[in-house]
């Protein structure tokens, strides 16, 4: 199959300074503390500053990238950027990271897959580094939710953050990095979960603007039954073809959307806590961010060890999902 092994050669994160607080979501919706964390598990989330778009977020995760695999920005011929709130419709928001961190010899992208775009994104350079035709690759989940979530909906304000995680993909050793992807997607349930004002199908108008067609709606209750099936399911099926077990886990980093969709995938991969990565208390729902975050911070706080085996398992919009087997 394929001659090389393609892993993560460096890991950054960024999240902006801004914390908004379950306080000071009980100042602006009917909700209270107690309910988001017993529902949730988030106790806060941060937002981008008013003049920060997801580019930035981008680029300050990107340069921590950089540095932590020993590159420059000259050396990478690959970026990708799974965002589902790009600076704006065209040109990609990795065009303009390219521009903004000077790496003048990589083809760019972005890639729509909602939470699950950074598996998504993973799939698509690491095979792409696999075959040969690119030597480095940049990965990057970045999302600016707050800018298409609805402060007066109280279902979905609760949940969603900005940030930005960036992997650096290139060849390790052999038996080391990706063993396995699983991605899927079940396109019937699309309306779920949407933003729907915008695109060809509804341009934006006074009304769609009025209408608050601009925002992030989702059935919430048909999300998570979705999710809580998906999530382990994935994880099983990318341990099936990378020819492991349950048992060989060392950590699971999921997307961070919910404490009780996190919960019942470790159970069902007879998982303890200390086996699985969370960070959702911190941040909440960031995405295509959520999953490159929360293992850059598994990183930083000395959970991965060299030769770790680590599934990366999310689920979002469209809907999707996907999952991957690593060694590290």
């Amino acid at each position: 199959m394929n001659t090389k092994s393609v892993g993560i050669v460096g890991i950054g994160k960024y999240v902006p300074e801004r914390v908004l607080t379950n306080a000071e979501l009980e100042q602006m919706v009917e909700t209270n503390d107690e309910w988001i964390v017993t529902r949730t598990g988030i106790r806060e989330r941060r937002l981008a500053a008013p003049e920060q778009a997801t580019s930035d977020l981008a680029f300050n995760a990107a340069q921590e990238a950089l540095r932590s695999a020993g590159l420059t920005a000259e050396d990478i011929d690959l970026i990708v950027v799974a965002t589902i709130t790009p600076d704006m419709f065209f040109p990609s928001t990795a065009c303009l990271l390219q521009n903004k961190l000077g790496a003048t010899k990589a083809a760019a992208f972005d890639l729509s897959a909602a939470c699950s775009g950074f598996i998504y994104g993973l799939a698509t350079a690491s095979s792409m580094i696999a075959s040969g035709l690119y030597k480095n690759a940049l990965v990057i989940g970045a999302e600016c939710l707050s800018r298409i979530t609805d402060y007066t909906d109280r279902n979905t304000c609760i949940l969603f953050g900005d940030g930005a995680g960036a992997v650096v993909l290139g060849e390790v050793p052999e038996g080391r990095g990706f063993k396995s992807f699983e991605l899927g997607a079940d396109g019937s349930g699309g309306e779920l979960l949407k933003v729907c004002g915008g695109g060809s199908r509804m341009p934006s108008s006074a009304e769609t603007v009025a209408d608050k067609k601009h925002y992030i709606h989702m059935a919430g209750n048909d999300v998570f039954k979705f999710a809580v099936r998906i999530m382990g399911g994935a994880a099983e099926e990318a341990l099936r073809k990378a020819g492991m077990e349950k048992g060989d886990i060392d950590l699971l980093v999921p997307h961070q959307a919910n404490i009780r969709i996190i919960n019942s995938a470790m159970n069902r991969l007879d998982l303890p806590e200390d086996k699985c990565m969370v960070n959702i208390d911190k941040y909440g729902n960031m995405s295509a961010a959520s999953i490159p975050v929360a293992l850059a911070e598994a990183v930083e706080e000395g959970r991965i060890q060299e030769g770790d085996t680590l599934v990366l398992v999310g689920f979002g919009g469209g809907l999707t999902w996907g999952a991957s087997v690593l060694n590290w």
